[in-house]
């Protein structure tokens, strides 16, 4: 006799979403999670009382009402606009890209002036279709700006030289010829106020939680309990690496606590110099309007994913989105699991999109 209609595995937002509607539709869930703590990779962890988001900056921003509506019955969010700043060597500069940026690199005054730049530097490289990246980048923001702003930050990120990423990973980079600073162009952004843990757990009001539980290694004695399987971990490992290993960029974080009330003045810092090794610097009071009398801050450092490794990046290029299909093949001949989420699904999804995710799987299963 099965004791849940679901088996949920991993309690970040789509497994976290999946559950809420489930209980709410009558069903009976269990959540396993493989690490000591709720919410996944959006984990908030409270420091000298400054809510530090443990894996990487998470910016909540959507346009998708529905998603919205549906988030904020579980939060109550701030006003936090993403202005992200680049810093190359000691000069800092505008993000996302615009008039503040295109003065500063230039002392263009007007937009005129400035798209006029960008299309003389776009017209000296002699692109017309880009091939790659770097190409993209130029057609984008000129030679200057792909030199200081996004060269350096961007093979960091990678671990790969800009010439040999794909177009379109940079296609989504904000150009404005405006004096626009929101990074996000959505009508709704902003951070659960008291952090990403407390939303997770008023998702997951009332639903039983095992915590420190490696679904993999008991597979067989947790599926006995269930009827259905909801699966967010990696899609490769569920079936052992049979066909290879799927890539993925990793980060390792260095958070310390300072003794002094601000670091950086923003909560965001890109380093976009090749030789600075980390990409960026997380200042997390200023998500939330800190008045704390101290700060914390986390280098991020990319890196190269190994097994082992927290994956956090789908490298989503013309040999990982084959591998990936093989392993989709075989996770469609799976009886009564079903696979979600960015590492289910081998996808780079935004919060939002998860959240959309879930509710449409919702819509479906849970007739």
């Amino acid at each position: 006799m099965k004791k849940y209609d679901y088996l949920i595995v991993g309690s970040g937002l789509f497994g976290a979403v999946f559950a809420q509607q489930a209980k709410a539709a009558g069903k009976n869930v269990l959540v396993v999670e493989k690490r000591p703590h709720i919410a996944g990779n959006v984990y908030t962890e409270e420091i000298e009382e400054i809510n530090v988001h443990k894996y990487g900056a998470h910016i909540f921003h959507t346009n998708n009402k529905e998603v919205w509506d549906y988030i904020t019955q579980f939060a109550d969010f701030n006003r936090f606009t993403n202005s992200p700043v680049a810093n190359y060597k000691g000069e800092l500069y505008s993000l996302p890209f615009n008039m503040y940026t295109f003065n500063k690199m230039w002392g263009v005054v007007t937009p005129e002036e400035a798209a006029a730049k960008i299309e003389e530097q776009k017209e000296e490289a002699g692109i017309t279709e880009p091939q790659n990246l770097e190409e993209q980048a130029i057609s984008l923001v000129g030679r200057d700006i792909f030199e200081k702003l996004v060269k350096g930050y961007t093979e960091k990120q990678w671990g790969r030289d800009c010439k040999d990423l794909p177009a379109f990973i940079i296609k989504r980079l904000p150009v404005r010829l405006t004096f626009d600073n929101n990074y996000f162009n959505a009508l709704y952004q902003g951070i659960p106020m008291g952090g990403y843990t407390k939303l997770v757990s008023n998702l997951l009001s009332g639903i039983e939680i095992r915590l420190n539980v490696d679904y993999l290694k008991q597979k067989d004695e947790l599926d006995a309990l269930a009827d259905k399987v909801i699966y967010t971990g990696p899609i490769d490992e569920y079936f052992d690496y049979q066909i290879g290993a799927l890539e993925y960029r990793s980060v390792r974080f260095e958070t310390e606590v300072l003794d002094i009330p601000n670091f950086q003045g923003n909560a965001a810092v890109n380093y976009t110099d090749r030789e600075t090794p980390w990409t960026r610097i997380i200042e997390h009071k200023w998500f939330e309007f800190g008045t704390q009398e101290k700060t914390v801050i986390s280098r991020e450092y990319s890196s190269e994913w190994k097994l082992g490794d927290e994956p956090y990046y789908p490298v989503n290029d013309e040999r990982n989105e084959e591998l990936y299909k093989q392993y989709k093949i075989l996770a469609e001949k799976e009886k009564n699991i079903i696979f979600g989420g960015r590492l289910g699904e081998y996808k780079y999804y935004d919060m939002d999109a998860v959240i959309a995710s879930a509710l449409q799987l919702c819509e479906k299963e849970l007739v």
